[in-house]
């Protein structure tokens, strides 16, 4: 695992905690809609259906109440930065635990037990509570940011499949876009690399010369989702060139080797 930069980045807990609950409501109102044809659908994601995506997106926010329903762990032991690289050491877990819950119940019926409880746990958990993840305890207002992360990404995923146009709330979507960014940093560490994601994000990475003013000799461009869909392997970095979706300049400026981050 890369080693978390010093310099952490932090969020407002209360509107990060506004931002998840309005983009799980967003994500439950379309799911209500679909009809069974579409929730057969296939999906970007494996072998997943549009059904099995709807459940794990009700899981985001489903297992977070089955954590607050048991003992606290005794201290946080990850940072947030450290999430995004364990992700790809639980997959099989969440599959397991994704078909298990699709084939539980229906998506509505999911999302309904979750938004029951979901506001008043929130609303008297204090920030600092450890919250455990399949990496370690992770400190709940760290967790929120991760939660972001996961219903924007599969918020896009849901749209891509269905053709829905679910809206992403811009909360959100900044803080999934800031932390996606936060990560490459980790990742690559250095100033060498100039990487903008207007209006949200700018990082610098890559070992090399680090410029001091003016414009950097290197530089990425994009727009937040193109970014998202590079960091989470839904696009791939020549595509995404060769569809305009990023501009790259500068003879370090190539990111497919550091991509994607989060799997």
């Amino acid at each position: 695992m890369p080693p978390v930069s010093k310099r952490v980045r932090t969020y407002d807990s209360a509107k990060t905690r506004t931002a998840v609950l309005a983009q799980f409501t967003a994500v439950r109102t379309a799911v209500d809609t679909l009809t069974p044809e579409q929730l057969a659908l296939p999906t970007r994601l494996g072998e997943w259906t549009v059904r099995d995506l709807s459940a794990h997106l009700s899981m985001v926010l489903g297992m977070l109440l089955r954590h607050l329903d048991r003992p606290a762990p005794r201290e946080a032991e990850i940072a947030l930065l450290d999430w995004p690289f364990s992700t790809a050491d639980a997959a099989t877990a969440v599959d397991e635990a994704t078909r298990g819950l699709a084939a539980e119940a229906d998506p509505g019926e999911l999302f309904a037990r979750v938004a029951e409880r979901i506001g008043p746990e929130l609303a008297k958990t204090p920030g600092d509570r450890p919250v455990p993840t399949r990496s370690g305890p992770l400190r709940l207002d760290d967790f929120m940011v991760t939660r972001c992360v996961e219903l924007i990404v599969h918020t896009d995923d849901l749209n891509d499949a269905t053709g829905l146009d679910i809206p992403y709330d811009r909360q959100a979507l900044a803080a999934c876009t800031r932390m996606l960014a936060d990560a490459l940093a980790v990742k690559a560490p250095g100033g060498a690399v100039e990487v903008r994601i207007p209006p949200y994000a700018v990082v610098q990475c890559v070992e090399g010369p680090r410029h001091t003013r003016g414009t950097p000799p290197n530089v990425v461009e994009t727009d937040p989702l193109t970014w998202i869909r590079l960091a989470t392997g839904r696009t791939g970095w020549a595509e995404a060139l060769d569809a305009a979706k990023v501009s790259a300049s500068g003879e370090r400026a190539d990111l497919a080797p550091l991509l994607p981050i989060l799997s």
